[in-house]
């Protein structure tokens, strides 16, 4: 079996393994996908400046993460349908997560439910919360607080679903409708199909509770739109509701970071939701250093992260952390929690020699005087990227 020596190995072996409409769904983005690609552009044309004569004979990785020490300056990101990638997928990223000290972040659109993550999860656990209606969001967050995660995330840029073409075409959907198309399909990818048939269709866990029983909410599950009158007043109720750590998710803007810290939240994550919503959308790391340098509080990151330099750049430019989605799934989908724990020791990996090659013996004394200034910007010319493996 050929090596696996970085993240787009993983992902070469995860398109292998899967039938083509659920890898499609892990990959694709919205419309014409030019957010997608953007995302790793933009990353690719910032550029370092090393400093020289450092002694770097010993790297430290370790970070704080909102009062707590991690193994490095890494968040597996909250993301939906795991279980479709590999069985019982929440919970292999989860443990893999707790096995090598960076926190898990579950979806409210998980196969797992919150408790049963909340016992199998081996470090610290956080919620994604999706407000698809008040009185249900109101009851997953109570959930995640009797279960003991330690930070509530809401995110904000799903008020509508992203035309995503590739699903559209594809049919998919949960549950998943077969055809004869989908059945040759799970025929020529059998590792696949023998696990879905061992294991059964996953189940949106969190939305299959007793508690979620009248004819409203189980309207809006149905739907599965979001709630896209939920805005700024709406905050504190949320503020009100959970009593620890709160970040706000999906924001691009500057003033909407501190509109977000204003109103009680304790910091907020740079997204685009990895270009799967809105396309043409800017690249979170494009406002990642003026926000960090606006608001006073912890910025984090995701989209487009796929190297160890990648997460050297974003924490050099302010973020507190990266929060990583495609790049963990390839390897959940690969080799499920094996797969998921090789894809962060390469990352680790990563980030050890690129702090080496910097000048830098500690991440946490990244800042952007490692990285190449022109003009105002950190910005060389775009890189074209190949659509087919963006």
């Amino acid at each position: 079996m050929k090596k696996l020596v970085n993240v787009a190995d993983f992902r070469a072996s995860a398109k292998a393994r899967l039938p083509r409409m659920v890898f499609d769904y892990l990959e694709g983005g919205a419309e014409d996908e030019l957010g997608l690609r953007h995302n790793q552009d933009a990353f690719r044309k910032i550029k370092f400046a090393p400093r020289r004569l450092v002694d770097v004979s010993v790297r430290n990785m370790q970070v704080d993460i909102l009062g707590k020490a991690a193994s490095a300056p890494l968040v597996i990101a909250p993301t939906g349908l795991n279980g479709i990638f590999w069985p019982d997928g929440d919970i292999a990223l989860a443990r893999a997560a707790g096995n090598f000290g960076i926190p898990f972040a579950l979806s409210t659109a998980s196969n797992a439910s919150i408790e049963e993550v909340a016992n199998a999860a081996t470090g610290e656990i956080w919620f994604q919360l999706y407000v698809v209606h008040r009185r249900l969001a109101e009851l997953l967050v109570r959930r995640a607080l009797a279960a003991g995660y330690t930070t509530l995330i809401l995110t904000t840029d799903v008020g509508v679903n992203g035309k995503r073409e590739r699903d559209l075409r594809n049919g998919f959907g949960m549950p998943m409708r077969y055809s004869v198309k989908t059945i040759l399909d799970g025929v020529l990818h059998p590792r696949w199909s023998l696990d879905l048939v061992t294991h059964g269709m996953p189940q949106l866990a969190n939305f299959a509770s007793q508690d979620v029983q009248d004819t409203e909410l189980q309207a809006a599950l149905m739907s599965r739109q979001m709630d896209a009158s939920f805005a700024w007043n709406d905050l504190k109720w949320l503020r009100d509701l959970w009593p620890h750590k709160l970040l706000i998710k999906g924001i691009s803007r500057v003033d909407d970071a501190r509109r977000c810290i204003e109103l009680g939240a304790d910091g907020v994550i740079l997204s685009n939701h990895g270009g799967r919503q809105l396309d043409s959308a800017i690249a979170p790391v494009e406002v990642l250093q003026e926000t960090a340098r606006s608001i006073a509080a912890p910025v984090f990151i995701d989209s487009g992260i796929r190297r160890g330099s990648d997460v050297v750049k974003a924490i050099a430019l302010g973020a507190s952390a990266v929060l990583l989605g495609r790049a963990t799934l390839y390897g959940l989908a690969s080799s499920g929690e094996a797969g998921v724990n090789e894809v962060l020791s390469l990352l680790r990996s990563e980030i050890d020699t690129t702090l080496a090659q910097v000048g830098c013996p500690s991440a946490s004394q990244l800042n952007p005087d490692f990285l190449w200034k022109r003009g105002d910007s950190f910005a060389t010319e775009p890189h074209t990227v190949d659509p087919v493996s963006a």
